[in-house]
């Protein structure tokens, strides 16, 4: 089924007005807060924001109280493990305004050590999304209400979201029967890994497997 030239010429012209829409929205953040932004671009309809890590929580207030912004719903933070950086992370903030339905992402940086101010303040609901970047990567947040972890053990080590966490993990638990408790140990792997020929079982290997020596 074709469409009509008409139609195509609508859509395109949307995908134009969005765009043209969010460049005014970028520039009333910039205008607003001018030593905040440091850039911003535009890809597959969204607006994305690097902002300076001291100013984001003045940043994410102007978003949600500003009535030409009015992102009113905080809808994902997550982080992103970049280790060749200086500053590996980025601390990624997800925001709807449903009024302009637009949607705007927000950037910001930081190292293993360095905290970034919790938005808790502004979205209580944050607290979650702080606290599973917390328990992922090991994103610190200053002035957090409960900073610990949410979907790891109490005595988990390390955080499996970091790119140089290996597959296997550090520890591995247990239930021992003569302690009656659970016991962390250092992960063992039952075998070594099996490497494959993937050669056609009608044509069989050409090595004689464990157990088939009579065959």
């Amino acid at each position: 089924m074709q469409k009509d030239d008409n139609e195509d010429n609508a859509v395109a012209g949307n995908v134009d007005d969005k765009t043209e829409v969010l460049e005014e929205v970028a520039g009333y953040l910039a205008q607003k807060l001018p030593r905040s932004v440091l850039g911003h671009s535009i890809a597959f309809g969204d607006l994305s924001v690097e902002v300076r890590r001291e100013d984001i929580v003045a940043f994410i207030r102007l978003l949600r109280d500003d009535l030409r912004l009015r992102f009113i719903s905080l809808t994902d933070i997550c982080g992103v493990d970049y280790p060749g950086r200086a500053e590996r992370f980025d601390v990624v903030y997800h925001l709807l305004s449903p009024s302009r339905n637009l949607r705007i992402r927000i950037r910001i940086s930081t190292d293993e050590t360095t905290p970034v101010d919790s938005i808790t303040e502004v979205f209580p609901g944050a607290v979650w999304y702080e606290r599973e970047a917390y328990d992922m990567f090991g994103i610190l947040f200053s002035s957090h209400p409960d900073l610990r972890r949410l979907l790891t053990d109490y005595g988990f080590d390390g955080y499996p979201l970091r790119k140089d966490f290996p597959t296997s993990g550090y520890v591995e638990l247990r239930y021992d029967e003569e302690l009656r408790k659970v016991v962390y140990e250092p992960v063992r792997l039952a075998q070594e890994f099996r490497t494959f020929d993937y050669l056609s079982p009608w044509e069989g290997t050409d090595y004689v497997l464990p157990g088939d020596e009579k065959a």
